[in-house]
């Protein structure tokens, strides 16, 4: 595989195209090709317009829906905001109340903020451990003056799917409009909006091996008087998304739904059958935690927690894999997920997760080298982290440590930080009257600590009780490229050595 990483195991970020997708949208780019655009009345539109139409139907056959029912968008997150902002501010005369859940994308959770600005009023249900919401606590949320309630198929970071049949069948009995975000469920389990009482769902083509950039939102036949564009000019897409449609992106997409509905379940048992291939191989290693245990989840996401590591450390350490350590969209924040905060972890394991989506051309060897990587770095991790060695038996063996060294000089030890605070470090040092013969480390925290302290131990032999320290935390940080932020952390490390210091009498 081309690109940086070795195995590519983040399919619920985005897929790449299928081959046959690309080659379908190459015929809709050039002069050759069906470009034209599909509201002009010449042939060449017309035939961009054939083309379009019978995308339409691709698009619809996937979910179960009228072609009319389909509205393209450019993605998930604009049909998320057709959704609850059109429904919104067409019916606010009926009523100002959402009801959502905790965990959803930040493609619903973001215009749920904005409405809340505009004067409504947003119920967040927060989810059981297992990541699941009971249809109750759904009902137990409605308000005489409920318009909306949504609630995503599956979760883009856990894979749990929820009850939406149930879900919506209290909505319809209230006559209140639901709405399910599905991108990560189009595609990947059986989906009809025929059996479903859903009144409006989002999915996207970059999700299901489609280009990036185009996306539906099916909008039931009951469902939409209800709903009010939210930008304006051109009039297509029956006024609900304005815009020249783009044939290439629409043909692709339509494409990708047929191939996915064709390979749906013997693609669906495949890759249940590699995550659980996936997860036996990791679960050995003991405090691992499967987020999502308890419910029933898409076949290609596997979201672990894993104890005694620091996350920013673990996913440095596995470079040669593509995963997740959080939502994708989200990856620009270092905060830990607050949809696993939400199940019930804390920060520690939200932080030291890793999402693992697998997709069609993920293979066995893939997943072998994955369970390899993933566990030789946990093991030095955790052979690393003080907290790990507590629990088994102490860390450096100091009076095998002097007889390794021909029986001379003895060990001081000093330890800064905590586990609550990101960061903790540990120096060994064995020394030999006023010089440091030999140092060695622990540590529990992020890369730049781990390599702060690694580098330390290298300048530390030879060095006397008076010049233990060489130099200060602004140096190290400008020799080892450390960036300002973290800064805070190599003072932890400078504490650990004073501490050392401090012992060495």
């Amino acid at each position: 595989m081309s690109g940086v990483a070795a195995v590519y195991l983040d399919y619920a970020a985005t897929t790449p195209v299928d081959p046959a997708v690309a080659e379908a949208m190459r015929g809709c780019l050039t002069l050759e090709g069906d470009f034209g655009n599909s509201g002009s009345t010449h042939a060449p539109g017309a035939a961009a317009a054939a083309r379009i139409a019978r995308a339409r139907t691709q698009v619809a056959t996937l979910i179960g829906a009228a072609d009319e029912e389909i509205v393209f968008t450019s993605g998930a997150t604009e049909s998320n905001n057709l959704a609850l902002l059109g429904i919104a501010h067409a019916n606010a005369d009926r009523g100002r109340h959402i009801v959502t859940m905790r965990t959803e994308h930040k493609a619903m959770l973001d215009p749920c903020r904005h409405l809340e600005k505009s004067g409504f009023t947003v119920t967040y249900l927060t989810p059981a451990r297992s990541g699941l919401i009971e249809p109750a606590a759904v009902a137990g949320a409605l308000r005489p003056d409920t318009l909306l309630v949504s609630v995503m198929y599956a979760n883009n970071e856990t894979g749990v799917l929820q009850d939406i049949g149930a879900i919506g069948a209290l909505c319809r009995e209230r006559d209140v409009t639901f709405h399910s975000d599905c991108a990560q469920a189009a595609g990947k389990v059986p989906l009809d909006v025929r059996s479903l009482p859903v009144d409006l769902l989002s999915f996207t083509a970059h999700k299901l091996y489609g280009p990036k950039g185009i996306g539906a939102l099916y909008v039931a036949r009951r469902a939409q008087p209800l709903l009010r564009a939210v930008s304006f000019g051109g009039g297509q897409e029956r006024g609900l998304r304005p815009g020249t449609l783009p044939t290439h992106q629409i043909v692709g997409f339509g494409v990708a739904c047929e191939l996915a509905q064709v390979a749906l379940h013997t693609e669906s048992a495949r890759l249940a059958g590699l995550r659980e291939r996936l997860w036996e191989g990791l679960a050995s290693l003991g405090e691992v935690y499967l987020n999502g245990a308890g419910a029933a989840r898409v076949p290609g996401i596997l979201n672990l927690s894993f104890g005694g590591v620091e996350g920013e450390s673990l996913i440095a350490g596995v470079a040669g894999l593509a995963v997740s350590t959080g939502a994708a969209c989200n990856s620009e924040t270092r905060e830990p997920s607050y949809v696993l905060r939400a199940l019930g972890r804390d920060s520690r394991l939200a932080e030291s997760s890793l999402r693992f989506s697998l997709g069609r051309f993920t293979t066995a060897p893939d997943i072998d080298y994955a369970v390899t990587t993933v566990r030789q770095e946990v093991v030095r991790l955790r052979a690393l982290s003080p907290a790990a060695s507590v629990s088994r038996g102490g860390a450096i063996d100091p009076e095998a440590w002097v007889a390794a060294q021909k029986g001379s000089g003895r060990v001081v030890t000093g330890e800064a930080g905590g586990a609550d605070l990101g960061t903790w470090v540990r120096f060994q040092l064995l020394v030999d009257g006023l010089r440091v013969k030999d140092a060695r480390f622990q540590a529990l925290g992020c890369p730049h600590t781990l390599d702060a302290a690694a580098w330390l131990c290298e300048q530390l032999p030879g060095r006397t009780r008076e010049r233990l320290i060489p130099g200060v935390p602004a140096v190290w940080a400008a020799s080892r490229s450390v960036p300002a932020e973290k800064l805070g952390r190599l003072l932890i490390v400078e504490d650990a050595l004073l501490a050392c210091l401090a012992r060495w009498a």
